[in-house]
């Protein structure tokens, strides 16, 4: 929780007021009790069945804000992966000769069950992830069902999508997915699929397995038939053996991007469609006749949603010179107020870092700004101590030079850059290997467009920022990958057209 300075009236609970301001906010924590019962270790999920691992190695699954371990999972085998994949050929048959409206029930059905348990889902995402209730109640959760039951609408109509008439499946699809979505990633890959046909392997993130495996259970409650929906768990060696099996049609992967380099160099000369939404370094530009409230309410939402583990969060503030002052001084005024704490807690707003990893990933990103020159600034913040947490963070005095403006942190850090025109801030928001989103915040509709035109980035929001629909497409170009999830256009990744 954002540290407080105590004024002369406290409240009746000891709470003290916050300064400024006429009330304080209690503290208004979920129970984790709501996320239902978690095992003490799990198996894959295959064939319809959970089931032990070939192997005898387990992994942990930890509270990234308490560190303590949740549960135990199998690390798969490449054996593993094999029966998963065998499974879903065998369900292939079946799957893909149903009529798109028998495969839509399903997916009706699906998406019924996650608003049914909606609760139960979020608050095991929080436990699991390290991010604030509020966000996975409210964005992933509703997100979540939003993509099942869009993509139950396009089943029966896949003739009518623009790809041809009769588009046919692909197979099977292996997924690989990481830890700062887990549940809202499964259904942007799970969905689409199933839609067109397609039956699924899927490997969810080594740290954050547990909204997958009860997603498991969504599709036995579902009726889902045997096979089409597998789960294997594990590290990154069971994520290559699957990206590598020789039985697969398609690969989606969503993660780094050294990682998707090397998956495309595997599949090379292969007749696997390959899928990559990676990395990105975004510019969230701000000219000098914005609604700079507005603005600032953007800028935080852009960089300090999920603890910045947003591989489109807008990571790099372009801000034009003449506003530089006043905006930087709201700005602060802003993340002054930011409550960073208990995940659980409904009033927080910055959870915990993921892992220990991504922690020293980011506190070394953050050295290495001072180190070069830029000047760290941070609100004062009491921060738990347990678990994997980081300040709100800025760096002003930035060049295109330092590498907190050039390398993905995928924490809490925003580095400041100043422009003087509406050119000079498309080049410098394009120099960058990465290219997946952008924001801009202007008054005028034809400098938006103007801009968007020349901004190498696959969506671009303007006044406004990480705003996601199920009807719209989401990719990127350059080092952020290829292919596009959501839309229309998230159909072509999984039919033979």
């Amino acid at each position: 929780m954002a540290k407080t300075k105590k004024t002369e009236t406290e409240t009746g609970t000891g709470q003290p007021v916050r300064a400024g301001s006429l009330f304080a906010y209690a503290p208004a924590p979920e129970s984790p009790a709501a996320a239902g019962e978690i095992a003490t270790g799990y198996g894959h999920f295959i064939g319809g069945e959970f089931v032990d691992s070939s192997g005898s190695q387990a992994l942990k699954t930890v509270n990234p804000a308490t560190e303590q371990v949740l549960a135990e999972f199998a690390q798969g085998t490449e054996e593993d992966v094999d029966r998963a994949v065998r499974a879903a050929r065998k369900a292939f048959a079946d799957w893909s000769a149903l009529p798109g409206s028998e495969r839509a029930k399903y997916l009706f059905r699906i998406a019924r069950i996650v608003q049914e348990r909606s609760r139960e889902l979020a608050v095991l995402e929080s436990l699991d992830n390290g991010k604030p209730i509020r966000e996975t109640r409210d964005v992933d959760l509703p997100l979540v069902a939003a993509h099942f039951f869009y993509y139950a609408g396009w089943a029966d109509k896949l003739d009518f999508a623009g790809w041809g008439p009769n588009p046919r499946p692909l197979g099977v699809a292996a997924q690989v997915i990481p830890w700062n979505f887990p549940l809202l990633m499964l259904a942007w890959k799970i969905a689409p699929a199933l839609a067109t046909g397609n039956t699924v392997v899927l490997k969810p993130a080594e740290t954050t397995p547990l909204t997958a495996l009860r997603f498991a259970e969504i599709c036995r409650q579902a009726g889902l038939p045997e096979g089409v929906v597998n789960i294997v768990t594990g590290d990154g060696r069971t994520g290559a053996a699957l990206t590598a099996h020789p039985d697969v049609n398609k690969v989606a992967f969503t993660g780094s991007t050294p990682v998707g380099r090397a998956i495309a160099k595997q599949l090379a000369g292969t007749r696997t469609k390959l899928g990559l939404e990676l990395g990105g370094k975004a510019a969230n530009i701000v000219f000098d006749d914005a609604p700079l409230d507005q603005a600032v309410e953007g800028i935080v939402n852009g960089i300090f949603f999920n603890q910045g583990h947003v591989c489109c969060a807008g990571s790099r503030l372009l801000v034009q010179e003449s506003v530089q002052d006043e905006l930087l001084d709201a700005l602060k005024r802003r993340m002054g107020t930011l409550r960073v704490g208990d995940p659980l807690d409904k009033n927080t707003d910055v959870g915990a870092i993921n892992s220990a990893a991504q922690l020293a990933r980011i506190t070394e990103l953050a050295a290495a700004g001072e180190q070069e020159g830029a000047e760290r600034w941070a609100p004062e913040c009491e921060l738990p101590g347990a678990g994997y947490w980081f300040r709100p963070t800025l760096f002003t005095g930035v060049s295109q030079a330092h590498r907190i403006a050039r390398e993905e942190i995928f924490g809490p850090v925003l580095s400041v850059l100043t422009f003087r025109t509406p050119a000079e801030a498309v080049e410098k928001a394009n120099n960058t290997p990465y290219g997946l989103s952008a924001g801009i915040w202007t008054e005028k509709g034809s400098r938006i467009l103007w801009m968007a035109n020349r901004l190498r980035a696959g969506v671009v929001w303007a006044n406004t920022f990480n705003k996601f629909d199920p009807t719209s497409p989401f990719g990127g170009y350059k080092e952020s990958g290829y292919g596009r999830e959501g839309g229309r256009h998230g159909l072509e990744a999984y039919l033979d057209v």
